[in-house]
């Protein structure tokens, strides 16, 4: 199992140069994992960074962690222009991009505020046309689409990604909805979370295994990645034996100081599960 950061791309974390900062030690401290949200708007006056500005630099001042938005919310983006910035950095990182997706939260701040929509099924659905559209510019070869809310006349992107056959994607998916879950099955990893707020638990981590394992055509390797405070080795290795693939860790809900994060990224990881 391999250990990751994930952070907010608000409040205190709104500053690019203190998550370039996190990154450089986060690497330096022995973390897998380097992973930011994406956000535009989260309370108003709320001071909010681009993500994908900020991962460009993360990118190009770190040498060996992974980095990733987790999760882009595909539905308020145009799904071609993720994929151009999720190339952009994966060619800056030589191949360390992981793109994570969902369909978006919270719906009226995040799209409600713009007049986008935010019916949940209608947003499943533009993330699902979205998927299509990402994997198909990245592939080389001209790709037209048309959809019910998207549409794409024939045309080659270049550069193609370095890492091949695409950019790792992992999808978001809240618990105990199914759809997600299949939907993940047909990418290479997921990051699930409980509607009921709480924490992820071994058994629902094997449940997501084998839910996924039965919708799955692809014997390629598929992560599961979940979000969680500092906990044990024997409560890691439960989630492990259930399955999961990566642990994120992340700032305390109710917020902390700079200096504090920057200490307990600095420990590295062994000292979150210690």
């Amino acid at each position: 199992m391999r250990f990751g950061l994930s952070f907010p791309n608000f409040g205190g974390f709104a500053d690019p140069a203190v998550l370039v900062d996190l990154a450089i030690r986060a690497e330096e401290s022995g973390w897998d994992g380097f992973f930011l949200w994406d956000h535009i708007v989260v309370a108003d006056r709320m001071p909010v960074a681009d993500p994908w500005v900020a991962l460009g630099a993360v990118a190009q001042a770190t040498s060996r962690i992974i980095v990733g938005i987790m999760v882009a919310a595909l539905p308020r983006h145009r799904p071609w222009v993720v994929a151009r910035q999720a190339v952009s950095v994966d060619r800056l990182s030589q191949g360390r991009m992981v793109l994570g997706v969902g369909i978006g939260f919270p719906p009226r701040e995040e799209f409600a505020t713009f007049g986008d929509p935010e019916d949940e099924r209608t947003r499943a659905d533009m993330l699902d046309e979205g998927l299509e559209i990402v994997e198909g510019v990245w592939a080389n070869r001209p790709f037209g689409f048309d959809g019910s809310h998207y549409s794409v006349v024939a045309t080659t992107f270049a550069p193609p990604p370095v890492q091949q056959p695409r950019i790792p994607i992992w999808v978001a998916a809240m618990l105990p909805n199914r759809r997600p879950l299949r939907r993940s099955a047909r990418f290479d990893g997921v990051i699930p979370m409980r509607a009921d707020g709480g924490a992820m638990t071994p058994d629902d981590v094997a449940f997501v295994r084998r839910y996924v394992a039965e919708h799955r055509s692809s014997d390629s390797p598929f992560d599961i990645a979940i979000g969680g405070g500092p906990t044990s080795p024997s409560a890691l290795r439960e989630l492990s034996d259930a399955g999961l693939t990566w642990y994120l860790g992340g700032p305390s809900p109710e917020g902390e100081p700079i200096a504090e994060t920057m200490t307990w990224v600095s420990a590295g990881p062994a000292a979150y599960a210690a």
